[in-house]
């Protein structure tokens, strides 16, 4: 069976986040942006699975958590240098995909009265 839509973006995201955080490590020999990478990222990818299966609000409110997070700290990292990759995208991909998973985190919110 195949994942729901809204957990899709999950995965694609999580996968260009560890994907990122290796590229860090292999091009600049950064540590930090490989563990960084690789945490967010399968925080992400398991919000994925969690969203495929019957926990869609914890999947979702995880995720809104994980991309506050990766936001606000490549935001301000983003204010301070001034460099847009890939500060400044990650804190715009971040951005959005926590509006998102926030709001799909309402829609799925237990005693919720539809």
């Amino acid at each position: 069976m195949a994942p729901p839509g809204s957990a899709h973006m999950n995965f694609s995201l999580g996968g260009l986040v560890a994907l990122g955080g290796a590229m860090g490590y292999f091009k600049k020999g950064s540590k930090p942006s490989l563990i960084a990478g690789l945490t967010f990222g399968g925080l992400l990818i398991g919000s994925g699975v969690m969203i495929s299966g019957d926990s869609q609000y914890e999947g979702h409110a995880l995720a809104a958590g994980t991309s506050s997070v990766m936001a606000l700290g490549m935001g301000f990292r983003f204010m301070k240098t001034g460099k847009f990759m890939p500060a400044g995208l990650v804190a715009a991909l971040g951005a959005g995909a926590a509006a998102y998973n926030l709001n799909k985190a309402l829609e799925w919110a237990p005693g919720k009265d539809d």
